[in-house]
C-alpha cells in the first residue's frame, strides 16, 4: 500500500466526493487548494452543476473518465457507499478526509486492493511533502 504522501505524488485527478458550493466549508477549500497547485478536481454533488470550473457530477459512476484517487468528504457512515463505488469504478485510490474514519470501508478498500488513506487532509499532507503538480 502507498503511503498518503505517495498517492497524492501519483494521482493527478481528484474526484471530490461531497464537493461544497460554500467557500467557508473545508470540503470547498481543500479541493479548491488543490487545484491551484495542479491537480484536476472533479467535484461529485447531487445539488451542483459547476464548481472549481469543472462539471460536477451525480455520483462518481457519471464520471466518464479515469480517476487517480476519490476524496471523500462525507460523513463516515457514508464512507461505505463510496469506497463501494469507488472500487466499482477502478479508483485506485480512496482518501477519507480529515475526521473520518470508517473501519468497514477500509475493509472493503483493502479487499478490493485500493490503497485507502483515512482521517487525513489533503492539503496538510500535500504541504508537508511539498507536492504540486504545476509544471
Amino acid at each position: 500500500m502507498r503511503s498518503a504522501q505517495q498517492i497524492l505524488a501519483d494521482s493527478a485527478v481528484i474526484a471530490v466526493v461531497g464537493a461544497s458550493r460554500d467557500p467557508g466549508k473545508a470540503a470547498h477549500r481543500v479541493p479548491a487548494e488543490m487545484q491551484r497547485y495542479g491537480w484536476r478536481i472533479i467535484p461529485v454533488n447531487p445539488t451542483a452543476d459547476e464548481l472549481f470550473g469543472e462539471p460536477v457530477y451525480r455520483s462518481l459512476a457519471d464520471i466518464p473518465h479515469p480517476v487517480d484517487l476519490v476524496d471523500v468528504f462525507r460523513p463516515a457512515e457514508d464512507a461505505v457507499e463510496v469506497v463501494r463505488q469507488a472500487v466499482a469504478i477502478g479508483a485506485p485510490a480512496v482518501w477519507l478526509q480529515l475526521g473520518i474514519v470508517s473501519p468497514q470501508a477500509r475493509q472493503i478498500a483493502r479487499e478490493a486492493g485500493v490503497d485507502y488513506v483515512e482521517n487525513h487532509c489533503l492539503i496538510i499532507e500535500r504541504a508537508a511533502a511539498n507536492l504540486t503538480r504545476l509544471g
